[in-house]
């Protein structure tokens, strides 16, 4: 079920690939980013997820870890909103989750904490307690204090909390770029699913290199 299907040398021409099998759900928007009325998301990017030792360790998830601090340095040089999401259950707010992973995050758990590559002191952290980051949180009316109207989304997994948080986002009326090379999961697998079903209906389909580039030129 898991597999390093991204790593520092490969995740370059395999997202490139990926973005080319989109292509034709990504031409049919003309919604150009705009990063003064943007918000970089980074979900869940703690040691839980990203240590070897865990038994969640997600292989790929290495691999995307520079392309997400390159992002946020560049948004924060920018003077713009970078938030992260920090997933955390009590014994009586897992709900379904507990059952369906017979686990949970505890705050307690030294693995709970975000990755030190991550750890910047001009971010907000918002603590979540389901896949959906909008969820019982502050993000939603954050996001509208900042008058946010377009949303970045990076970090794990591609198929459970980035993708319910990008629907969400899509509902809620936000405009969604879902980064390729800046989300990881489990599998090859999981990750393409997610992504052809969002750029069908959901969000528009990126490199971080991208988004960088036009952040880098405002």
């Amino acid at each position: 079920m898991k597999e390093s299907y991204f790593t520092p040398e490969n995740i370059y021409e395999k997202s490139q690939k990926i973005l080319h099998k989109l292509r034709k759900y990504r031409e049919k928007h003309t919604i150009d980013f705009k990063p003064s009325n943007s918000a970089l998301l980074i979900l869940d990017m703690q040691r839980y997820f990203l240590d070897k030792s865990s038994h969640a360790y997600i292989p790929s998830a290495q691999a995307i870890v520079q392309k997400a601090k390159n992002l946020m340095n560049a948004f924060l040089k920018n003077n713009l909103t970078v938030i992260l999401t920090q997933h955390i259950n009590a014994k009586d707010d897992a709900n379904p989750m507990s059952k369906w992973w017979k686990d949970s995050i505890r705050e307690e758990d030294i693995r709970s904490e975000i990755i030190p590559e991550l750890n910047h002191s001009d971010t907000t952290v918002i603590k979540k307690t389901q896949y959906d980051a909008f969820h019982k949180t502050s993000l939603e009316n954050l996001l509208k204090e900042k008058r946010i109207t377009q949303i970045v989304i990076t970090g794990v997994m591609t198929h459970l909390c980035c993708e319910t948080t990008a629907r969400s986002a899509f509902l809620k009326g936000f405009t969604v770029f879902f980064t390729i090379d800046g989300t990881a999961t489990y599998n090859e697998e999981f990750h393409h699913a997610s992504l052809l079903n969002l750029s069908h209906g959901f969000a528009i389909p990126v490199l971080c290199k991208e988004l960088q580039d036009t952040l880098e030129s405002v």
